[in-house]
């Protein structure tokens, strides 16, 4: 198998040759990998700042110092996986369903070898075309959802199809199974008071940041986990799941939100779980001070990358202890 993985910054000063994610090699294969990053860069459906369309550039230029090896985890990620930088899906501007039959053609043939895409946004309506290729591997997959908003409104200004509505249009096409999905951060004034309730009559499990801070991060874990039990799992990151003073630069921020420090912690506790496609999205950069927002969405995603290679470690130690088994008999 060939090992696709990141070029050491010792060839070269982290701040030279061309941007990719964690300075990946840019390969459009699907031959001996295990995860794709693979940029959206469609803003279309942004209904308040836009700018998000820059979003995957914007991560992928800060991504170089993102390292291979997780102290928290003790792996090296690329002992256990071969990743690339697929590039960026062929969007259609102004036309949002023409961008979501470009996604289907691309995501649909690495969920059909399961390989793990990893998509850069762009806003967060971009989710729906990732849904509909998993779905058409998977069947209905369960949502993991960290967010300040529940993005299942019905419609924007007439519009079925915004950042705004993704989930709820994921329910109702079948691509989605709600009763093992849970939806993590809400948060801030709202246009209708029973937009949460709304969320769980659509059968999501809907836990605000008020309720995360309560019940700490370990409680929160737990409840993740008994609510996707082992099905096949598919997590959405929103980046204004993030307080805006640690996360500017995105599209509708919302004040009071859980620290940068505080969403890692949860991510590096969900492990055991079957994840099928990891989304990052609404990194605004025209807003980003300092490029802090696209720091953060760099990490978050090594983060998730850090799981998929948790999951290859022990289905890698699973094989062997079968084989030594098979052996012994």
């Amino acid at each position: 198998m060939v090992k696709y993985k990141q070029d050491p910054s010792f060839l070269q000063p982290r701040f030279s040759g061309i941007s990719t994610f964690m300075r990946l090699p840019h390969v459009q294969t699907l031959e001996d990998i295990n995860v794709a990053v693979v940029g959206v860069p469609f803003d279309t459906a942004q209904t308040f700042r836009t700018g998000s369309r820059l979003g995957p550039q914007a991560i992928r230029n800060f991504s170089s110092l993102v390292r291979c090896s997780s102290y928290y985890h003790q792996i090296n990620i690329f002992d256990y996986i071969s990743a690339v930088d697929y590039g960026d899906i062929p969007v259609v501007p102004g036309n949002i369903q023409d961008t979501y039959h470009n996604m289907v053609e691309t995501l649909g043939p690495m969920y059909e070898r399961e390989i793990v895409p990893l998509v850069m946004g762009g806003d967060h309506s971009i989710s729906l075309g990732e849904l509909r290729a998993a779905a058409k591997h998977y069947g209905p997959v369960s949502l993991l959802h960290f967010d300040a908003h529940t993005d299942t409104v019905d419609s924007y200004f007439g519009q079925k199809y915004t950042h705004g509505t993704p989930f709820r249009r994921a329910v109702e096409e079948g691509l989605l199974d709600p009763s093992s999905s849970i939806q993590i951060g809400m948060r801030g004034s709202l246009n209708n008071i029973c937009e949460y309730d709304e969320s769980r009559d659509l059968g999501f499990e809907v836990i605000t940041t008020e309720e995360i801070i309560e019940m700490k991060i370990p409680t929160l874990i737990s409840k993740i986990k008994d609510r996707v039990k082992d099905k096949p799992v598919f997590l959405s990151f929103d980046v204004d799941f993030i307080d805006p003073a640690f996360a500017p630069g995105t599209g509708t921020p919302e004040v009071g939100g859980i620290y940068p420090r505080e969403a890692l912690q949860i991510l590096r506790q969900l492990t055991d779980i079957s994840f099928i496609g990891f989304d990052v999205v609404e990194v605004l950069p025209s807003y980003d001070h300092g490029n802090i927002t696209a720091a953060l969405a760099a990490n978050v995603m090594f983060e998730l990358m850090c799981l998929v290679a948790l999951n290859k470690k022990k289905d890698s130690c699973n094989l062997q202890l079968l084989n030594k088994e098979v052996l012994n008999q």
